[in-house]
């Protein structure tokens, strides 16, 4: 049964939510401890947040069936749905227990045993375990080894079957499975690991509606998942998370095998140059553009509001320059989980998006090939929106993908309101840029769809009596189902026809 959402029980938050800036960057909230109670989820969904990721790096299958749980219930409470991202930890190595942290300084050794075989009995530097069994052999003598996201830096020194030893470069404290990053290495880990299997059952029973893929390297780890997902019976779409250098050598198979894209810039401005990183952020939102993916930017927006009310300058040019470049959504982290200023944080990435969309060209989207002829329709829709003003689409899809290709284009000013009588196409259509989803029962008389669609906008203030609609439908012209593209005028009264 459709879970449609009465008009009745619209809030009047939302009611005002929708009457402000038309906002197409979506934006993607981490619950935490600072969110994930119901006063928190309504609070974050009145806001506007978008999609609701849960991290699992830090959670477990019972807290995910948990949380979505209560986050389907406050939405309907609230009268607005949010999706839901699993965030599943992927393969990771790390180091092992430290009974005592280590300080190291520039100069020091370390030996880091990658085997169960005991450490050798002439060691003279400290011994830590790695979790990964094939660490010696995927690293070359001379290769740079990072610690604890980067803060710690080593150089290999020498190498046997059973570990590494290692010069440490930059000092730091070495404490208890801090994070090991190998820049350049391909390593033999696989793309879906026990936990994640077992995380993603809870997510099927949950009702996930995306599951974001940690560490991708190939395509053949986004169809890893994909025959896993089919497995468990899952419907739920894929997001590659980009966050070492294989992943962006291998960007465009990566883009064409998912379905969307998070731009995971913790790590992977760990892999490659500081100073690239904004290049390889602008080459992968132009490669997912190309392809007609959506893409979010992740990590850092707003870190430092984790324990500050205001965010730094240099933080609101970077979610300026996210939204300039027109990325689907942004992403907070750190910043919504266990941060002191969750709601602010919210407030503040809503306040840079409607202060730097309407600067944005309103050129649409060149990158990208529209192969059917019904896409190609879909951009004199957008084209024609944007002339007429203060106009919106309207679109009808059971897949999703007549509005996957109008947030492709991106018609800048211009709402697309995206009708699904599937309700799993209907929570997933909430991270495109631009798509304000309505889940509706489709008739079989077009003409009766239109009128019930248009009344919906109308009842629920979406559009005002007067305001022109672009509507790509099906018509029956000499017994033959053809594609249509018409302009409708809102009408002060219910359309004829409607339900």
């Amino acid at each position: 049964m459709l879970s449609e959402m009465p008009d009745t029980l619209i809030s009047d938050t939302v009611r005002r939510y929708r009457h402000t800036h038309y906002r197409h960057t979506k934006i993607v909230a981490t619950l935490g401890p600072a969110t994930q109670s119901e006063e928190g989820l309504t609070r974050l969904i009145n806001q506007g947040v978008d999609v609701f990721r849960l991290n699992m790096a830090h959670g477990t299958g019972e807290w995910a069936i948990e949380v979505t749980k209560r986050i389907r219930q406050t939405s309907d409470k609230v009268g607005r749905h949010v999706a839901v991202m699993m965030d599943v930890k992927g393969p990771e190595i790390r180091t092992g227990v430290v009974e005592q942290p280590i300080e190291l300084v520039v100069g020091n050794r370390i030996r880091l045993q990658a085997s169960s075989n005991p450490a050798p009995d002439d060691l003279d530097c400290p011994c830590v375990s790695v979790n990964y069994p094939d660490l010696a052999r995927d690293v070359k003598v001379g290769a740079t080894i990072l610690i604890d996201s980067g803060l710690i830096r080593m150089r290999i020194m020498d190498k046997d079957d059973d570990g590494i030893l290692c010069e440490v470069e930059t000092p730091g404290m070495l404490t208890s499975r801090r994070h090991i990053n190998l820049p350049g290495v391909h390593v033999n880990l696989p793309a879906v690991t026990e936990k994640d299997k077992h995380d993603l059952q809870a997510g099927a029973e949950a009702g996930i509606d995306f599951v974001a893929l940690s560490f991708v390297r190939t395509a053949a780890d986004i169809r890893t998942l994909q025959a896993y997902l089919k497995e468990i019976g899952s419907n739920a779409r894929i997001v590659a998370k980009i966050e070492d250098q294989a992943g962006v050598q291998n960007m465009e198979e990566i883009i064409r095998e998912s379905d969307g894209l998070m731009i995971a810039r913790g790590d992977l401005g760990i892999e490659i140059d500081y100073h690239k990183l904004p290049l390889v952020q602008s080459q992968l939102i132009a490669a997912c553009q190309s392809e007609g993916k959506p893409v979010i930017i992740a990590t850092h927006l707003l870190e430092s509001m984790i324990q500050s009310p205001m965010p730094t300058r240099a933080e609101v040019s970077d979610v300026s320059n996210a939204v300039r470049e027109q990325a689907d959504a942004v992403m907070l982290s750190g910043e919504t989980t266990t941060g002191a200023y969750p709601f602010e944080s919210v407030e503040v990435m809503k306040n840079i998006i409607r202060s730097i969309e309407p600067t944005v060209s309103r050129s649409l989207n060149s990158l990208i090939t529209l192969r059917e002829p019904k896409a190609k329709m879909l951009r004199s829709a957008a084209l024609l929106a944007q002339e007429l003003g203060q106009a919106g689409i309207v679109v009808f899809t059971r897949s999703g993908f007549l509005a996957y290709v109008l947030a492709s284009l991106r018609p800048r000013g211009v709402p697309i309101y995206a009708f699904t009588d599937a309700e799993d196409t209907f929570n997933q259509m909430l991270l495109l840029w631009g798509v304000e989803p309505f889940l509706m029962e489709f008739s079989d008389d077009p003409d009766v769809t239109i009128a019930n669609a248009t009344e919906r906008l109308r009842q629920s203030d979406w559009v005002t009596p007067g305001s022109w609609l672009v509507v790509i439908t099906n018509v029956l012209a000499h017994g033959k189902v053809v594609d249509s593209l018409q302009l409708r005028q809102v009408e002060a009264t219910p359309p004829a026809g409607s339900t």
